[in-house]
């Protein structure tokens, strides 16, 4: 994209029922591509685990799938959940595909589990990790990744001295704060907690620390996008998102269902604002409605980069609204964050 506001693309390898796993990522690699087409920064793939409905449980595989298929576009991890593997495997890895595709990838971290408790045991990790040794799990990664250091015992062969651009993700203040201290680019993710988004910014800004990574702050924003015709259209393409976020709530099977008319008939209140509450910082609707979203999350958070989540039924009205969303953003330009909100 030539100007205007950077855009980037979040996928989570979304299945249909009865879908294989193969289709999807078919349709995930077509995406790609298409979205290479229309300028997109980056093409970025989830790690979620045992969650029936979503193929993106091997990353890097995915990762190095997909950036095979393409030739411009960066590809990388939105993101690798740090705490489920060893840091020495993740600068392998990392390093094997930057070897494969140089310049070309990115390596987005988190500290989640990416799963439930089951799952998180059955990635063998201890039960009383809270997340709080993410510091030193990164700082043992980023030592892999960079020059050799003198006396240094392990090396990551490949991955040392391939420096992969690295960036933190998160949904709450703690790696805002730490990606501010360390100076390096930061993502929220909006599109699943948005109400921690203005907070986490405002934090981040607040601790950053020029680094030789980066001079000044860069905040990227995942939020779910869809742009239709009409916001009629796109409120109509927006239950599919609506559906699976019920059925995670609701411990069911996520796959991506048909739109519908009306949600009314299939969630009580509770459901609706607590669907609505993931949501909240959704922007869906017609070219303007969209552009006029886009325009007040990037004034609001000052974000230099925004990573839209779209999440339709149809492949079609997903390539449509991405190619929607390329041209509404060539015309917003980048904005500094405001001193206060209203």
């Amino acid at each position: 994209m030539a100007s205007g506001l950077a855009v980037s693309v979040l996928d989570l390898v979304g299945m249909g029922t009865g879908e294989s796993v193969a289709s999807a990522i078919a349709r995930s690699v077509d995406l790609a591509q298409h979205a290479e087409q229309l300028g997109y920064k980056r093409f970025w793939l989830a790690e979620h685990h045992a969650i029936q409905g979503l193929a993106c449980s091997a990353t890097p595989v995915l990762i190095g799938h997909v950036a095979g298929a393409t030739k411009t576009i960066r590809v990388g991890s939105g993101g690798v959940m740090l705490p489920n593997h060893a840091p020495l495997v993740v600068a392998e890895q990392f390093g094997t595909l930057e070897a494969l595709y140089p310049g070309r990838i990115d390596l987005g971290l988190g500290r989640a589990p990416g799963g439930d408790y089951a799952t998180m045991r059955a990635l063998r990790r201890d039960s009383r990790q809270t997340g709080d040794d993410f510091p030193e799990l990164l700082e043992e990664l980023r030592t892999y990744l960079g020059p050799e250091k003198a006396g240094q015992a392990v090396k990551a062969i490949p991955g040392q001295g391939s420096n992969v651009p690295i960036t933190l993700l998160g949904s709450s203040g703690f790696s805002a704060q730490l990606a501010g201290i360390l100076g390096l680019p930061f993502a929220f993710a909006a599109h699943f907690a948005p109400e921690y988004l203005y907070a986490a910014a405002d934090l981040y800004r607040e601790r950053f620390k020029p680094s030789d990574v980066l001079e000044k702050p860069y905040m990227m924003v995942g939020v779910q996008v869809i742009a239709a015709e009409t916001d009629a259209a796109a409120q109509r393409l927006f239950t599919t998102p609506q559906q699976r976020f019920l059925r995670l709530i609701r411990n069911q099977p996520v796959e991506l269902l048909p739109p519908v008319d009306s949600m009314d008939p299939l969630w009580t209140e509770w459901e609706r604002a607590a669907v609505d509450s993931k949501l909240g910082a959704a922007i869906v609707g017609s070219d303007a409605t969209v552009k006029a979203g886009l325009e007040k999350l990037i004034a609001d958070t000052g974000a230099s980069e925004v990573i839209a989540v779209t999440d339709t039924y149809s492949h079609q009205d997903r390539l449509e609204s991405y190619r929607r969303v390329a041209g509404i953003a060539a015309n917003v330009a980048a904005m500094p964050p405001v001193a206060t909100r209203a």
